[in-house]
Order: structure tokens, then sequence, then C-alpha cells
């Protein structure tokens, strides 16, 4: 149950047209009063005898109480409170009760014998809503005490949710972006949008914002993004804020409509995203020692990108798993630039799924935990890496190492479910649950050819190496080792041991890291999961183009070079020793 508290008005008589009126976008049925403060207020929908004006004069017949210089302006108090698509139908006493029920948790009427109370009255002109129109005068001539009355409806309304047996809605901590108004919905839907300017404003900023090094190459993404910019600049030139606007958004003096980056998002302001900026810039001193760490090369291929991300991801989980909140809350936020990157650079095929991830993710990364800036840098030169190594193939070692990065992606964003329903962030919790369906089904789409592959690889060993590896799995996984064989990726599991073993590796100890690394429980497929980790680990072809051609043997404590059709596995490998 979703109660908003509308922008006060000054026109009684106009809102009260409009809920008795016919309607505008949706069709206004039987519209008729079901609760007003004292029951008795007239009813222009079922009396005949009783008209708007009537109504009208009742509730605000506090304001003569006050001399007209003392009357406010803006006295009109509308609130509504819509049921979810899936609840029940409620009856007209049922909607009186929710009624009463929000203007005493609001102030509005508290329903007190020692304190006075605003006139209203509960409309209802469809099935699943009503509408409470209030005078923001008290009958003692007073004015209520409704401060924070959006929040504390909402807190009612959980209860009535609970009580009558209603979809229970996940509450929020304040940290959520804004959203789009109705008039801003109505717009879109008049010129044709799917999604309000507001939303695509936002998106674009965010996709502008990450991975981005500086001031400058942020609003050169945002202009390369179509959108208007304006700067707010100080008397002493210094840069103190942005507004964006989409050309063809425009008010009825046909003037662009802007907005400013804070109201998009908190953490679009100026101010919050060179965060990211000055943080990058510093060197993250490792193991308290002072010594800074040295910069990475940069990358200049997708799969390079794709690698390192992955290496930065497996980071992010060991200290959200293991890090304080604050350590925490950095890496969340810029697990979202990550996925941002990833859907601005993948393929047509995963892209649409990894959108959405993106944007469900964007609920999840704030929260009320301060986060520890710095700590953070790994995953924001992934996001940086992503998006200035250029678009990925679908095909090869892009495809594949996406799958590869999109595979932890999903636990990552599991971890992340996980840290924020521990400390009772329940939006935030269910958009990371949210942005896993989404990357499950967009890993679905990437792997689908590199596992094939790999898979028609493994059916193809000899079945002395199939036993051989069937051995091997029933010693290291014992619990899990016959629905290991049972999954249709069991094969291409089985390649891989074999890869890593012609590679020079010990697979017996590269399975034990693989599946001590974390839970495989949550895992669709258990041996698609270790795939990725034991051809990350071991730095092999994510999509090897020619398994015959054996590699070359490193010396000692060096792990074997990629196959000469792999230079990009060769790269990674020196990427994830940095990391």
């Amino acid at each position: 149950m979703i109660p908003r508290i509308h922008k006060q008005g000054s026109n009684t008589r106009g809102l009260l047209n409009y809920l008795y009126g016919t309607g505008t976008r949706e069709e206004h049925v039987d519209p008729h009063l079901v609760a007003s403060y004292d029951g008795m207020a007239p009813d222009p929908g079922r009396d005949p005898s009783a008209t708007n004006e009537d109504l009208q004069r009742v509730l605000d017949q506090p304001l003569h109480l006050l001399g007209e210089d003392q009357r406010p302006e803006q006295h009109v108090w509308h609130c509504s409170v819509r049921a979810a698509g899936t609840d029940r139908i409620l009856s007209d006493e049922e909607w009186a009760d929710i009624a009463r029920r929000i203007v005493a948790a609001t102030g509005i009427d508290p329903g007190s014998a020692d304190s006075a109370g605003c006139r209203w009255a509960g409309v209802r002109h469809a099935d699943d809503h009503i509408h409470i129109i209030a005078t923001l005068v008290r009958e003692d001539g007073r004015r209520p005490d409704h401060h924070r009355s959006g929040q504390r409806a909402q807190a009612a309304a959980r209860l009535i949710e609970a009580d009558y047996g209603l979809h229970r809605v996940t509450p929020g901590d304040g940290t959520a972006a804004k959203r789009p108004t109705s008039a801003e919905r109505h717009k879109a839907e008049r010129a044709g949008r799917e999604r309000t300017v507001r939303e695509e404003l936002r998106e674009t900023v965010r996709g502008a914002a990450a991975g981005a090094a500086s001031t400058d190459e942020f609003f050169d993404r945002l202009a390369a993004g179509g959108v208007l910019i304006r700067k707010r600049i100080a008397p002493s030139g210094d840069l103190l804020g942005y507004k964006v606007a989409l050309p063809g958004d425009r008010n009825k003096d046909n003037e662009p409509v802007f907005y400013a980056g804070s109201t998009l998002a908190p953490d679009l302001s100026l101010p919050r995203i060179r965060e990211r900026w000055t943080q990058r810039a510093q060197a993250v001193p490792e193991g308290g020692s002072g010594t800074a760490r040295p910069a990475l090369p940069p990358v200049t291929h997708p799969a390079f990108a794709r690698r390192r991300a992955t290496a930065a991801t497996w980071q992010a989980l060991l200290i959200i798993d293991h890090g304080d909140d604050g350590m925490a809350a950095a890496q969340i936020a810029a697990t979202g630039e990550v996925l941002d990157a990833l859907a601005q650079s993948s393929a047509a095929h995963t892209r649409t799924e990894l959108q959405h991830a993106a944007s469900a993710f964007e609920r999840a990364a704030r929260s009320h935990v301060r986060a520890i800036r710095g700590h953070d840098r790994a995953l924001r030169q992934a996001a940086h890496d992503l998006v200035h190594s250029g678009p990925a193939l679908s095909h090869g070692e892009d495809g594949a190492t996406t799958a590869m990065v999109i595979d932890m992606a999903v636990f990552l964003a599991i971890t992340v479910a996980n840290w924020h329903a521990k400390r009772h962030h329940h939006q935030q919790a269910a958009a990371a649950q949210q942005t896993a369906e989404h990357l499950r089904a967009a890993y679905q789409a990437a792997a689908a050819h590199p596992m094939a592959t790999l898979r028609r690889r493994g059916q193809r060993q000899a079945p002395s190496i199939r036993r051989r590896q069937a051995d091997l799995l029933r010693q290291m996984l014992p619990e899990l080792a016959e629905r290991i064989q049972a999954e249709p990726g069991w094969p291409a599991l089985a390649a891989t041991l074999a890869d890593a073993q012609q590679a020079g590796h010990e697979p017996a100890s590269l399975l034990a890291d693989a599946t001590q690394r974390r839970e495989l429980g949550t895992a669709t497929s258990i041996s698609d999961v270790l795939v990725w980790r034991l051809r990350a680990t071991a730095h092999l072809p994510a999509a090897p183009e020619n398994p015959q051609v054996k590699p070359t043997r490193g010396s000692r404590g060096t792990p074997a070079a990629a196959p000469a059709a792999s230079p990009v596995a060769r790269a990674a490998s020196h990427s994830s020793r940095r990391h």
C-alpha cells in the first residue's frame, strides 16, 4: 500500500472537482465519500442535493477563524493511498478505516479528545485507491503538526498492510532517488516515452560518471550522450555544480527543463561524484606500510579489462565479507560503476539484461552507511578499464571473459544482498537480489557459446581421462560430486581440469582453491562457477581456440603462459598478480 503526499495547494474546490469528475488519465467510477472528519460531511457523489461547493465550504470553514492576512496560502493537504495490484478489492468500510488511520498518523486529525484536528474527507473513485483532502487549519484555528507526514504515512501503511493481509511493501530509509512525479509520468506518456525524462537523465549521468577520471572526462561523456549541460560557476571561477536536460524536453515557455545532479540521485551531485575522482587519483597504501600501490598498466583490450574486472570483483567480495561497514559500503557503491560500465561495453545479446541489472543495483548502492573511499580503487579502475577498452565482441575471448565476469558479479550481488539484509536495509537487499536475477539472465546469454564449446571438448575426452577427472572430483568434493556430474556443465569442467594440468598446474590444488574461495550453494550451476574460477586462477584462455597447442611451461613459481593464440590471457595473468 502506497500513501503519497502531494504538493500543497490553495484551491479546495478545484481538487474536489477533479476527485468527483470523470478523471483525466483514469476513468473515475462512482466517486463518493467513504469517510470524513465527523462522518457527516456532504457527499456530492451519492447525495443528489449535495454539491462540490457544499463540501468545500464545510472543509474550509476553519479558515474563517483566522483573519484573511493570517490564513495560509497553501492550505489544501492532499494524500492518495493506493493498494497493490495483487491485493483484494477493499470495501468502503475498510477504506474508511484506512483513511482515519492515515490522517491520525500524519497529524492531520490525531483523533484524541484533547487535540483538535483538521477537517478532512476521503473520496473513492476507483477500486484500488482513495484520496484524502484536508484543510491545514485545525478546529481551534491553529496549524496542525504534520511535519514529515510522508514518512509517518508510510509507517502507518506498513501496519495497515499487516492488519489487512495486504502486499507488504519493502520499507525504505530515505536514501532512494527521487521518484518521477505524476506530471512527469503523464508528460512522458504524451511524448511516447517509455521512461520519464528524470529517469533517462539519471541513467545517462550515471553512465557518464562510471569509470570517469576527471571533471573534463565526465562532462565530455555527458555531451557525447546528447544531453544539454549547464554549469554553475562561482565568482572565483570555481565549478560548483551542474544541471542537465534532454534537448527535446521543453516547458510551456519552450525552454529546456534542467535537472540538477543532486535531484536525479543523492550520489550524482558534483561533490559526490568528485569524491570518486579524488580517491582514484590517490594511491592506496598496502598493509599500513605507507607504500603506495603502483599504477596498473593501461588496458587496451576488452577481454583483458574483463579479466581484471573479475579479479577486482573477487577482491570486493572478500572486503564486503570481512571488512568493516565503511569499507564494504565503498565496495558496494563502486560495484554500481562496474555494472554501468559492463552495460555500456558489452555485446547486444547481453546488454539489455546488464542495463536492467545496473538500473536495479542503483538502489542497492546507497544507504546511510558512510563509505570509506580509497579501498574501492580496484573496482573503480575496473570500471574505467571496461569503458576505455571499447566494446566487446559476442564471441571468442571477449564473449567468454564477459561470461566470466558476469558469473562473479552474480556472487557479488548476492553478497551485497546478504550484507544489506543483515543490517535491515530492506529495499537495498531486494534491489541486490533483483540485480542477481538480471545478471543470471545475462550470464546465460554470454556463456551459451563458450560453455557449449568447452562441453564438446570435454565430451571428446578419452574415457580414461574422464574417469580420472571424476575420481578427482569425488576426492576433492565428495558431497557435491554427484550433483556436479549430473549438471550439463560437467564436461566443460572436466575439459578445464585437463587444460589446467596440461598448462603445468596441479588440478587438485586449483580445485581446492576454487572451492574454498566461497560457498557454492547459491550457484545455479556449480560446474559453470568452477570452470570460470579455475580458468581465471590458472590464467587459462576463457575461449581456447586451439586446444591441440601445448602451452610452454613457465619457470618455477610462475604460472604457465597462455597458448600463443591468446595473448590477452597472458596479459591478464600479470594483471591478476598485481591485484
